[in-house]
């Protein structure tokens, strides 16, 4: 592919998450997005064969940016709790930098769209879960910690703190920050979430 047409599809995207933002709760249309980016319907369509694919690249630009950043705080991290502070820190900050994507993650952007569409954005909050879900199954073995509740119950009450902040953010217009408070919340949710392992009993 010549990076003219990437830069185009670039351009494409960049133009559909500025309507995304610019405009919550209306739906955007293909002669709309035309119009935005200065080509013809038939132009965007020579790059993105419908409106949905240019969704499908809005999220695959999420789980390419995240993904790869929690790849590296998984390399420079060691304490399980610093690295799930630091994901879900992350996951909010994006958020926070790409309002008009932030709508995908949430589904308000996606009313009348491909069940496809819903189903990749499970699909990433799924893989977010189980990244959480590994990291706190490690630190059994490499800090004798466990989670004071069912190791699925702590991933999935992380997980949801962090999106009820993202769903505040869209809910009102992008002016209650994601990570507003962050900082003074995270200390009082892990409060107690660890407890020593059986492990930690028998080395003692």
């Amino acid at each position: 592919m010549s990076s003219e047409k990437i830069n185009r599809r670039q351009q494409i995207l960049q133009a559909l998450a500025h309507m995304l933002e610019a405009s919550p709760g209306a739906r955007i249309t293909t002669a709309a997005l035309a119009k935005e980016v200065g080509f013809s319907e038939a132009a965007l369509y020579r790059h993105f064969p419908s409106k949905s694919k240019m969704f499908e690249g809005l999220i695959e630009f999420i789980e390419e940016t995240i993904f790869s950043r929690i790849k590296m705080i998984m390399q420079d991290e060691p304490s399980a709790l610093a690295r799930c502070q630091k994901i879900l820190h992350l996951l909010l900050a994006f958020c926070e930098r790409n309002p008009g994507i932030t709508r995908l993650l949430t589904g308000d952007a996606l009313t009348g769209e491909t069940e496809r569409l819903h189903g990749r954005i499970l699909q990433l909050f799924d893989r977010l879960e189980t990244q959480l879900k590994q990291i706190l199954r490690e630190a059994e073995l490499r800090e004798q910690l466990r989670p004071a509740i069912p190791l699925t119950a702590a991933a999935n009450l992380l997980l949801a703190s962090a999106e009820g902040r993202i769903v505040q953010y869209v809910r009102s217009g992008f002016k209650r920050k994601p990570t507003e408070y962050w900082t003074e919340q995270w200390p009082v949710l892990v409060a107690g979430f660890f407890r020593e392992s059986a492990l930690a009993a028998q080395n003692g």
